[in-house]
């Protein structure tokens, strides 16, 4: 499958669920009475908003987020209100969709360096353990 050149998808409002949970962590009290963590939902497999390339892009980036069903569940409990939560869940899943949107970078090509190299190397190594060898005791004649 080849990457779709267009700009970053906005996902609609209507494609996202939430629901709010209790959240370990700092907060005192307040986290034993409070639901302030977010759980966000984000039908890959349903959703108009993305190209099949990036839905691919997705499953591959966030495999371990996803559901067997292809549901997105991203949880986020790092700060201790709830629109704060919620911020960073939608900007996580920004941050993945735009991931998905872009190409992967190249494959990496096995480089070997040039034979001059090795060999100068190997004079350097020489060169030093001859050196190493003179610090030695001085033969009495």
């Amino acid at each position: 499958m080849r990457p779709v050149r267009q700009t970053e998808p906005t996902i609609p409002e209507a494609e996202l669920s939430e629901a709010f949970i209790r959240a370990s962590g700092p907060g005192g009290q307040n986290v034993n009475k409070v639901a302030t963590a977010v759980q966000l939902r984000f039908d890959v497999e349903r959703s108009p908003s993305l190209t099949p390339y990036q839905k691919e892009r997705l499953r591959r980036i966030a495999s371990h987020l996803m559901t067997a069903a292809g549901e997105l569940i991203i949880e986020a409990a790092r700060f201790r209100t709830q629109a704060a939560n919620r911020d960073d869940a939608r900007a996580r899943l920004a941050a993945l969709v735009a991931q998905a949107s872009r190409p992967p970078p190249p494959k990496r090509k096995k480089t070997r360096p040039p034979k001059s190299a090795v060999e100068k190397r190997l004079r350097g190594k020489s060169g030093r353990s001859a050196v190493k060898k003179l610090r030695g005791r001085v033969a009495e004649e």
